[in-house]
């Protein structure tokens, strides 16, 4: 196969895997319609059609979770914003296995097995809508691969050192999380790649030397992280035992950490690399990539071909990533309540894809037909994820259409979903259904991410008045919190039941499709 079809591969590859994002209205991302109102508030902060200027102002701190909102929203003076998102959303589905492809050639292996990551862009924590986290993993393998550059190719070293300054930046400023794990990542490839001038260095000094242009290539990105943490834990912590979302002790203490057991993360290993579909059917492409690695793994076992000059640490390099991610997996907290949430899940993804891609570098002849068996992986994942997000798609259209053509402009709505879920996907992708029409007519929500410190915005007085917790709607007080608002968004009880004798008097259901139902007063 020659280099040029071997590009043509790659390419159709992932276009295969950005397909499901792009044949479909509605994506089934739990906490994308939060995502997506931000965005529209940071653009449209000035706006006075809407309650944005009343309610709203932007958050001038640092947070690392700026680079996702702000680059959409800079995007969206451009295109239209869900299309800008989706735009940003295959930039980071193309990006997994092109940067994975950028460290195995710095790592000296085939760039083929990157393909066999594709799966791991979807899965758990992409079902979730942690976009800022997972938008993070492809710089996080870029830095990776620009940290092992800046100490292998001497006559570059400079220009792959600035490299890995801006990105190990930008992957600060998308999630620290994603940072963490160079925290232990670089500090490996550090101690196990060997520089050129190895050979004849004669003392310490001489071989810190060669080195020192990778070092400081990470001085801005943790100095950055430093300012960070100086201002985020400088503040006074908001202790409340027991409340959802708040640090319920001091931010390391027992009572502030939960976990879970061993057993349990083992179990739920292979569940949060491919959990989308009740059916299951997203699984398909777990298994077959899983079955080319093994297939990889078979071959250069068998016609095993070491690359010149590397030893075994330096060809277990790789495989000593991957086992950093997965450690942290098992080993790290599940929250840290006030800060950090579902913390040890995330990692799955990047072990998977990281281990995934270790298959040994078999002899040229093997690897066309390997090539080939990942583009036929990317072919089952863009058929099983293009089924199930049309799917998923239909049944958003149906219920949130004929909502949003009910809510008046301007409107204040109060989302009560006694039941977030869908009869496509496992996750309650319906639990943040009133973002989804206060942002369409330019009005605010119950609960936004602005109420969290990591938002671009915060509320300009008090936050708009809720109850405790957005998957507690039994607890909505109707005299005390309802007074607020204008429109009530019910899903999965009757409004007869929610709101009682109010429902003849004060309010009058104006839509009611499906599972869900528009309540507006009177």
């Amino acid at each position: 196969m020659t280099p040029r079809h071997s590009r043509l591969l790659f390419a159709a590859a992932l276009v295969l895997g950005t397909l499901p994002l792009w044949v479909s209205r509605h994506l089934p991302l739990v906490d994308l319609p939060q995502h997506l109102y931000l965005i529209s508030v940071l653009h449209r902060l000035d706006d006075p059609t809407t309650l944005y200027p009343q309610v709203f102002a932007a958050r001038h701190a640092l947070t690392p979770y700026l680079g996702y909102y702000y680059l959409v929203s800079g995007l969206n003076w451009l295109l239209p914003l869900e299309l800008a998102n989706r735009v940003f959303l295959s930039a980071y589905v193309v990006g997994l296995p092109l940067s994975l492809g950028f460290l195995l050639r710095g790592l000296g292996r085939p760039a083929w097995p990157a393909l066999l990551a594709l799966p791991f862009a979807y899965g758990d924590s992409f079902n979730w809508g942690f976009i800022n986290y997972c938008a993070a993993l492809p710089l996080t393998l870029l830095c990776c691969g620009l940290f092992v550059r800046t100490l292998e190719d001497a006559p570059r070293r400079r220009a792959w050192g600035a490299g890995l300054a801006v990105c190990l930046v930008a992957v600060l400023l998308f999630h620290v999380q994603a940072f963490g794990f160079l925290a232990f990542g670089l500090p490996l490839l550090l101690l196990t790649t060997r520089v050129p001038e190895d050979a004849g260095a004669r003392g310490l000094a001489a071989r810190l030397r060669p080195r020192v242009p990778a070092l400081l290539g990470v001085v801005p990105g943790v100095a950055l992280f430093l300012g960070w943490v100086v201002l985020r834990f400088g503040e006074p912590a908001d202790i409340q035992p027991g409340v959802p979302w708040k640090a319920w002790g001091p931010t390391f203490s027992p009572q502030n950490l939960a976990w879970k057991g061993f057993e349990q993360n083992r179990a739920e290993l292979f569940q949060v690399l491919a959990n989308t579909f009740r059916d299951g059917s997203d699984r398909w492409a777990l298994y077959a990539v899983c079955a080319v690695a093994v297939a990889g793994w078979a071959a250069g076992l068998l016609r095993p071909e070491r690359p010149a000059g590397q030893g075994l640490v330096a060809r277990s390099r790789l495989m000593g990533l991957g086992l950093l991610a997965l450690a942290l997996y098992f080993l790290l907290p599940f929250d840290i309540r006030g800060y950090v949430y579902y913390l040890n899940t995330r990692y799955a993804h990047l072990a998977a894809a990281l281990l995934v891609a270790t298959a040994p570098a078999a002899i040229p002849a093997w690897r066309r037909p390997l090539r080939v068996a990942a583009l036929a992986c990317a072919v089952v994942l863009a058929f099983v994820m293009a089924r199930g997000y049309r799917a998923f798609s239909r049944e958003a259209q149906a219920e949130w259409g004929p909502l949003v053509a009910a809510t008046a402009p301007r409107a204040r709505v109060m989302g009560l979903m006694f039941d977030p879920g869908s009869r496509v996907v496992r996750q309650p992708v319906f639990i943040h259904s009133a973002a989804v029409l206060a942002r369409a007519r330019g009005g605010v929500p119950n609960f936004t991410f602005a109420s969290t410190p990591h938002s671009p915005l915060r509320y300009t007085g008090e936050e708009p008045p809720t109850f405790p917790s957005e998957w507690r709607p039994q607890q909505m007080d109707y005299a005390r919190q309802g007074v607020w608002y204008d429109h009530f968004l019910v899903r999965g009880a009757p409004p007869s039941r929610v709101f009682g004798p109010r429902l003849q008097s004060e309010l009058a259901v104006v839509a009611e499709p499906g599972k869900s139902a528009l309540v507006r007063r009177r």
